[in-house]
C-alpha cells in the first residue's frame, strides 16, 4: 500500500517566524485545542531555546491533512549547530524555506539551504510578515531565486512555488496583496510541490539520524526507513561504524503524531519512526535485515574549528553553589554530551581533570556550558581556541564569511574594525539606509568581535558569520589590550574601597560581593594588570568630621553574558561557570606564583 507521506524540513533564519508558522499548521492539522495558551511556542521548548529564539535541537511533529500525513522537520539555522543540519536533512525529500519580507534571505539561512540544496531537495518558498509596514515581497522573492542561483540550484529546483502571508495572523495566499483567513495553501503546495518518498521494496534498512531519550527505555533510535518494512519484536542487524554487525531485536515501534508518538506494529519505507530497543548505537549506523545486513552511506559531518578547555572548579568557592562539582560528574555529563551532539569532539588529559572540547564556534560551546551550569554543575572554561591544521606543509586555519547591516554613518568604523582583526571587504552594498558588508576573516579575529561591534554601532548592527574553508595562517592579531584589576585578597567588596579605585578602570562586581585572592574584579584602564585592594573597609574613628563624608558614587558595573566572558578572557584567565555565579579569574591565583609564571 502506497501511504501518502510528505517528509520536509524547515529552513529559517533566527526570528523569521518558523515557531510560529508550524505551530499554526499543527492548528490547521486539528491537533490542538485552539484554547491553547496564546504565545506559547510549542516546538522550542527548551528553556535555553526560549530565551535566545534559536533552535538548537532539531524536533519532529506531523500534522494529518486531506488524508496526507506531512513530517515537519525542524532545522537549527545557525552554522554552528552544522552537525545537526546534515543529518536532520537527510531524512526530508522537500524543504520549506521561510524568509522575512523585510530583511529577506539571512547568512545563516544560506547556510542550511546550501546544504539541502546538494542533497537535490525541492524548495517552497513563504515569504513571511507581509503585514510589516515597509516589507518588499517582490524583491525579497527575487533576492530568494538569485541565492538559490548563487548555490547552483538545477532548474526544476529554480522552478519553486513562493506563498505569502503572516504566520502570527494566521494566513497565508499565493498573491500577497489577496490575505485569506487560513494557513492552507502552505499545506496545499507542500502536497502539490514535495516528491512523496520513494517506496522500496526489499529487504529492511534504515538510517539512524536522530536519537532521543527516555529515563524508562533509555536511548531511542530515530531515522527515515529506507527500503522495506519494520516490524515489531523484528530481529535486525545493527551496522557500527568499523563494519561490525551486532544482533538486536526491536522491542517497540513508534511513529510520529502530532507533538507526540503512537505506537505502530510496522512501518513502510519512507516513513519516519522511532524505534526502542535498541542498544549500543551511534548516529550514522544502519538497521538491517538481520539475514542480509546492506549499510547503507553513512552521513559526514563537518570538523570542529574551535577548542576550549574544560576543567573542574578549584576556586575558593568551590562547591557553594553546584551540585555535581567533581572531575567525575563532569566527565560522565561531557560523554553524555557526545551522545547526542554530533559535532562535538572530547580528549582528556592523562593526569589532570582536564578536557579539551572541540565544536563549531563559541555559540556551540558555550550552548553546552549554560545547559550544564543549569543543570547544576561548576566547572571552568579557558579562552576559546582555533584549531589550527597543516595542510601540504602550510599552517592553515579556519576563515569564516562574516557578513554586517549595519546603517550607514557606522559603516567605515566596522570597515576599520574587522580589517584590523585581518578581514579583508568582500563587498559592499547599499539596502535603503542601511549598508550591507560581507568580510572573510579568521575566526579567531571573530572571538570577541560582536561585543565591539555591537558598542561602536550602538546597538544597530546585524552581525552573522559562518565557516568558510581552511586557508594560511595570517599572522598575528591584535586582542584585548587592557590589563585586569585583580582582587588582592579574598572578603567581602566594600563601595568604599570600589568608590576609590574607580580611576584605575571598570569594575565587574558589585559592592557587597564576595571575592577571593586573584579573581579578576575590573578592567584597567592601561595594558597591565594590578592588584587591588577592595575588601578595604573605612576606618571608624571617634574624631567628629570636619563637613560631610563624600558619598561613594560608584558607576554601576559591567555585567557579562557567558559568550562575552568567553571571549573577554586572556590565555592566562579562566571563567568559573556556577548556576548562580559568573565569575573571571587568573588561572595562577597567587600573586607570588604568577609572578614566577612570568618570568620564566
Amino acid at each position: 500500500m502506497q501511504q501518502n507521506i510528505r517528509n520536509i524540513a524547515i529552513i529559517a533564519h533566527v526570528d523569521h517566524g518558523k515557531t510560529t508558522l508550524v505551530d499554526k499548521m499543527l492548528l490547521a492539522g486539528h491537533l490542538f485545542r485552539e484554547n491553547q495558551n496564546a504565545g506559547e511556542l510549542i516546538l522550542d521548548n527548551n528553556d535555553l531555546e526560549r530565551e535566545r529564539g534559536i533552535t538548537i535541537l532539531s524536533k519532529n511533529v506531523s500534522i494529518n491533512y486531506k488524508g496526507y500525513k506531512i513530517n515537519i522537520i525542524d532545522t537549527p539555522g545557525h552554522a554552528d549547530f552544522g552537525g545537526e543540519v546534515e543529518r536532520v536533512l537527510n531524512m526530508a525529500d522537500g524543504c520549506l524555506l521561510l524568509v522575512d519580507a523585510f530583511e529577506g534571505p539571512m547568512p545563516q539561512t544560506r547556510f542550511v539551504l546550501q546544504k539541502a540544496i546538494q542533497m537535490g531537495l525541492k524548495p517552497v518558498v513563504v515569504i513571511n510578515k507581509v503585514d510589516k509596514p515597509n516589507c518588499r515581497p517582490s524583491e525579497v522573492q527575487e533576492m530568494v531565486f538569485d541565492l538559490m542561483f548563487s548555490l547552483d540550484a538545477t532548474e526544476d529546483q529554480l522552478d519553486f512555488p513562493t506563498i505569502y502571508g503572516s504566520a502570527k495572523n494566521g494566513w497565508m495566499s499565493s498573491d500577497w496583496q489577496k490575505p485569506t483567513d487560513n494557513i492552507l495553501p502552505v499545506l496545499d503546495a507542500i502536497i502539490e510541490h514535495i516528491p512523496a518518498p520513494q517506496t522500496l521494496e526489499g529487504d529492511a534498512q534504515m538510517l539512524i539520524t536522530s536519537l532521543d531519550y527516555s529515563n524508562y527505555v533509555g536511548r531511542i533510535a530515530i531515522g527515515r526507513v529506507h527500503r522495506g518494512t519494520i516490524r515489531e519484536n523484528m530481529d535486525v542487524a545493527l551496522i557500527k561504524k568499523d563494519g561490525s554487525i551486532v544482533k538486536q531485536k526491536i522491542k517497540e515501534l513508534h511513529t510520529f503524531e502530532g507533538m507526540g508518538r503512537k505506537k505502530v506494529d510496522h512501518v513502510d519505507s519512507g516513513d519516519i519512526c522511532a524505534l526502542v530497543g535498541i542498544e549500543g548505537f551511534e548516529i550514522g549506523d544502519t538497521i538491517a535485515d538481520f539475514n542480509n545486513p546492506e549499510a547503507l552511506p553513512r552521513i559526514a559531518i563537518d570538523e570542529p574549528t574551535m577548542s576550549m578547555t574544560f576543567t573542574i572548579n578549584d576556586s575558593p568557592f568551590f562547591g557553594k553553589d553546584g551540585k555535581y562539582v567533581t572531575s567525575r560528574h563532569i566527565g560522565d555529563r561531557l560523554t553524555k554530551e557526545l551522545d547526542r551532539n554530533l559535532a562535538l569532539r572530547v580528549s582528556k588529559a592523562d593526569h589532570e581533570d582536564v578536557w579539551t572540547v572541540y565544536g563549531r564556534g563559541v555559540l556551540h560551546l558555550s550552548v553546552l556550558i549554560e545547559t550544564m551550569r543549569r543543570e547544576g554543575y561548576e566547572l571552568q572554561v579557558g579562552q576559546p581556541q582555533v584549531i589550527v591544521k597543516t595542510i601540504d606543509g602550510v599552517k592553515c586555519e579556519p576563515v569564516e564569511l562574516l557578513t554586517i547591516n549595519v546603517t550607514e554613518e557606522y559603516a567605515s568604523k566596522m570597515i576599520d574594525m574587522v580589517t584590523r582583526r585581518k578581514g579583508d571587504l568582500l563587498t559592499m552594498s547599499s539596502q535603503g539606509d542601511r549598508v550591507h558588508m560581507e568580510f572573510q576573516i579568521p575566526s579567531r579575529g571573530i572571538i570577541g568581535l560582536r561585543n565591539n561591534v555591537l558598542t561602536a554601532s550602538a546597538g544597530e548592527a546585524i552581525m552573522a558569520h559562518r565557516f568558510l574553508e581552511y586557508q594560511p595562517w595570517k599572522g598575528d592579531i591584535d586582542r584585548r589590550t587592557n590589563g585586569s584589576l585583580i582582587a588582592m585578597e579574598s572578603g567581602t567588596a566594600y563601595a568604599y574601597a570600589i568608590d576609590k579605585l574607580q580611576d584605575r578602570g571598570r569594575f565587574f562586581i558589585f559592592p557587597q560581593e564576595e571575592v577571593y585572592a586573584g579573581q579578576v574584579v575590573g578592567e584597567n584602564a592601561k595594558d597591565n594588570d594590578i592588584v587591588v585592594n577592595v575588601t578595604k573597609s573605612k576606618k571608624l574613628t571617634n574624631m567628629r568630621a570636619s563637613g560631610a563624608d563624600d558619598k561613594a558614587r560608584i558607576i554601576p558595573p559591567v555585567v557579562f553574558s557567558l559568550e562575552e566572558a568567553l571571549e573577554y578572557i586572556k590565555e592566562d584567565e579562566y571563567v568559573e561557570v556556577t548556576p548562580h555565579h559568573l565569575r573571571l579569574r587568573k588561572i595562577i591565583l597567587d600573586e607570588i606564583e604568577r609572578k614566577r609564571a612570568n618570568k620564566s
